[in-house]
């Protein structure tokens, strides 16, 4: 696969340049605002509800997925414009392609059980699922999610540090 024409001229390549660096710090910031900032302010100005604390954490985060997956998307054509197919053995390409699968996983995988194990609380018990029976099972479930977060948080850091010389 071949580059893009405008990716072979100077004012091209700067372009694209410009619009990758735009578009890392828009995704790494707008996962670190939101997981290591606004998370938190929210739980702890809503301490009296948590559930509600959750809650709209979880519309946050969600909005934050979709941003991400979209940033990943045009980071990943703007990397396979400059570089085609040898894209896919640079290591920024790997670790845009894990923080979107990251990503994935997290909407796709543990957010459903997440909201389920508040549903099914709430259903059978009529409480909240951290009042719960199944409160050891969310608490897991939110560690793992926890988790992965970080390591989306730290290999976004690595692809920030790597925009002086990037794409």
């Amino acid at each position: 696969m071949s580059a893009l024409p405008l990716a072979t001229s100077s004012r091209g390549r700067r372009w694209r340049t410009a619009v990758y660096a735009v578009v890392v710090a828009l995704w790494v910031g707008s996962l670190w605002t939101v997981g290591y900032l606004v998370a938190p302010v929210l739980f702890s100005y809503l301490h009296a509800d948590r559930s509600l604390a959750g809650n709209l954490a979880g519309a946050v985060f969600s909005v934050e997925t979709k941003l991400g997956l979209a940033c990943a998307a045009l980071v990943l054509a703007l990397r396979f414009a400059r570089s085609g197919g040898r894209a896919l053995r640079e290591w920024q390409t790997v670790v845009v392609l894990a923080m979107a699968a990251i990503t994935l996983v997290g909407y796709l995988a543990v957010t459903p059980l997440l909201v389920d194990l508040k549903a099914g609380a709430l259903a059978a018990e009529g409480v909240e699922v951290m009042r719960s029976t199944l409160a050891s099972r969310f608490a897991f479930w939110h560690g793992v999610s926890s988790v992965l977060y970080l390591i989306q948080s730290l290999l976004g850091a690595a692809l920030v540090a790597s925009l002086r010389s990037e794409p």
